[in-house]
């Protein structure tokens, strides 16, 4: 049975450039917890390796949709049950709520009593609060894709 966690935390940087940061994907372990390394393998899949709990787990997510400054939302190929989606809301001319909701089937024990217990979410939410710190500390993205990833195919970056 899926889990899914909805959170929210607003950044003090454009809607561009918490988008542009979200994209660089190869970043991620700078603020998300247990990500050990992504790794880009095309323009719309990653390998991920994540260690939790001292589970270490490796599987490829393939990007289903990417609307540059709106959205980006993936699933898992392989490996355990995980679907996610990432929009960008503009607030105003420097400020932007980043909305995450994510869904997934805890495995196991030790995945089970993190999901039962809040542990999870609260990963989530610190994640995001991280990832808040690494784009206002920095001012600027480390990087960007700006293509488009729809349904049915992908439109090369701008």
């Amino acid at each position: 049975m899926n889990r899914v966690y909805e959170k929210s935390v607003e950044v003090d940087v454009p809607v561009s450039t918490a988008y542009n940061q979200w994209t660089q994907f190869e970043s991620f372990p700078y603020f998300m917890t247990g990500v050990e390394a992504v790794t880009q393998i095309n323009d719309t899949r990653t390998h991920w390796t994540t260690e939790i709990a001292g589970v270490t787990r490796e599987f490829d997510a393939e990007i289903d949709e990417q609307l540059p400054d709106r959205k980006v939302s993936w699933h898992a190929v392989d490996g355990p049950d995980h679907t996610g989606e990432v929009t960008f809301e503009p607030l105003d001319a420097w400020r932007t709520r980043v909305n995450l909701r994510m869904a997934f089937a805890p495995e196991g024990v030790t995945e089970k009593a993190g999901a039962a217990t809040g542990l999870v979410g609260g990963r989530i939410e610190g994640d995001l609060d991280r990832f808040k710190d690494f784009i206002e500390s920095r001012g600027a993205e480390t990087g960007a894709w700006r293509g488009r990833v729809e349904p049915g195919g992908m439109t090369p970056p701008i």
